[in-house]
């Protein structure tokens, strides 16, 4: 890509781009990255365009409707995966969907990190959101995504495991039960001579309906990885293991397994098998799937 543009600079000469996932959208026929844009403004959902792979055509910061009187585009964005084919939007017209975790305040791991371990979760807003714009690109020489609307909040914090927070990790991938997700979830951990609790960052598996991804089929009550290899325990930020790229190993004939690639510690690059069983396990739906609005 070109020179950084403006939303992805701070005024000390910091900003940045970070953590990119990238999606064949069958309908456009193109590749869509999204990614994190750090300006003074803070982090926000950024998106290029590719049809190749190799070069990439920035279309800017992603848009955002109004939700309860908030401004979706107004606030940190962060986590953010787009599904590769339209999906229907709450009133059935197919779209397309992007997976994405606004930052309200009050929210960040840092804040609650403090409160009691029996809070109560603020389903509302501590989230994994899905929200959906037309299937077009848009504007001169075709080079737009629209508005994103119809906001959903798709899953919140439950489990000890991810209790400070949860945000997407791998983009939406089809398998014989449905949309897998590997996400990642936020909880304290103790460490031996440290003066207070640390972050720790695991990934789970999540399930949605093939027809109605706003339906949570599956959703593992326990990681499906946490940090435990050396790699993983010490780094740049210690304790993390944070998901964002997953393949399909057709290539070997083997549909139902996927190579799971993911940050050790923020200094490294990991990837782990995970093999889709033939049938989901039984209990694994952490919350129950929340009424369209």
């Amino acid at each position: 890509m070109s020179r950084k543009p403006i939303y992805e600079l701070r005024t000390n000469g910091g900003g940045g781009c970070e953590d990119p996932r990238i999606t064949f959208v069958e309908p456009l026929q193109v590749y869509l990255m999204t990614y994190t844009a750090f300006s003074a403004q803070g982090p926000r959902i950024a998106l290029a365009l590719s049809r190749d792979l190799f070069r990439w055509q920035r279309l800017g910061l992603a848009t955002f409707g109004v939700y309860q009187g908030i401004e979706i585009g107004g606030v940190d964005d962060k986590d953010a995966s787009l599904f590769p084919v339209a999906i229907p939007n709450p009133s059935g017209k197919p779209e397309l969907a992007m997976l994405h975790r606004p930052l309200f305040p009050g929210t960040r791991p840092e804040e609650t990190a403090c409160c009691p371990r029996s809070r109560e979760v603020d389903l509302d807003r501590e989230s994994i959101w899905i929200s959906y714009c037309r299937m077009a690109l848009e504007g001169r020489e075709s080079n737009h995504l629209g508005r994103f609307a119809c906001h959903h909040r798709l899953a919140a914090p439950v489990s000890p495991w991810e209790r400070l927070k949860i945000g997407g990790g791998t983009p939406p991938v089809l398998t014989r039960h449905g949309w897998l997700i590997i996400y990642h979830g936020v909880s304290e951990m103790v460490e031996p001579g440290n003066a207070g609790p640390q972050l720790c960052y695991s990934a789970g598996a999540m399930v949605l309906s093939k027809e109605h991804p706003q339906i949570i089929l599956y959703r593992s009550q326990e990681p499906v990885l946490t940090p435990l290899l050396p790699e993983e325990r010490s780094g740049t930020m210690a304790n993390v293991v944070f998901p964002t790229g997953i393949d399909r190993r057709d290539d070997l004939g083997s549909p139902d397994r996927f190579d799971v690639y993911y940050g050790m510690a923020d200094q490294r690059i990991g990837v782990a098998r995970l093999d889709m069983p033939e049938f989901l396990p039984s209990g694994g739906v952490a919350d129950p799937p929340e009424a369209k609005v």
